[in-house]
């Protein structure tokens, strides 16, 4: 897939670029719009942020590979993250995970083959207080058990059909 920025990602990241006094700064938001208008940051957007922002390509790179929030490859329409981290893995959230991993036939890092779902695990999603907890995509649902898992899952399965 060639990474093709439409002309109002560009403006878009024009504008935030404009908004740091360097526009190196500017780096980790650039690269939430590319995620978000491709799905994915491919290697062709890396260097085409790059050259934008007038930073080494392997600056980006590294931000990439980096932070967990941004993927370097499409994932499926529901990213399944779950929270591996001491309190939600104290409440069960690895029983969890093997339940999605065997329902989905996955491994942390798939997606399923007819893309509707991919499965990662977080160090932590900062919901403390919910855990066990998962995010889909943008939407962090907590308290999670087998059963309201199982619930979720035939929603989204619902949901795209």
């Amino acid at each position: 897939m060639k990474a093709e920025f439409s002309p109002g990602l560009l403006a878009a990241i024009r504008e935030v670029a404009g908004r740091y006094p360097k526009p190196q700064a500017a780096l980790l938001p650039v690269l939430h719009l590319v995620q978000k208008e491709f799905g994915h940051i491919p290697p062709e957007g890396e260097r085409t942020v790059a050259g934008l922002l007038g930073v080494n390509p392997i600056r980006v790179r590294e931000a990439t590979t980096f932070y967990s929030m941004f993927r370097r490859r499409p994932m499926g329409r529901y990213h399944l993250q779950v929270c591996v981290n001491l309190t939600c893995t104290l409440l069960e959230s690895r029983t969890l995970l093997g339940y999605l991993q065997d329902g989905l036939g996955l491994r942390p890092g798939d997606t399923t083959p007819d893309g509707l779902f991919s499965l990662s695990t977080v160090e932590c999603l900062g919901a403390c207080e919910q855990a066990p907890c998962l995010m889909v995509n943008e939407e962090l649902i907590g308290n999670l058990d087998r059963e309201k898992l199982e619930a979720l899952l035939s929603r989204l399965r619902t949901d795209h059909d």
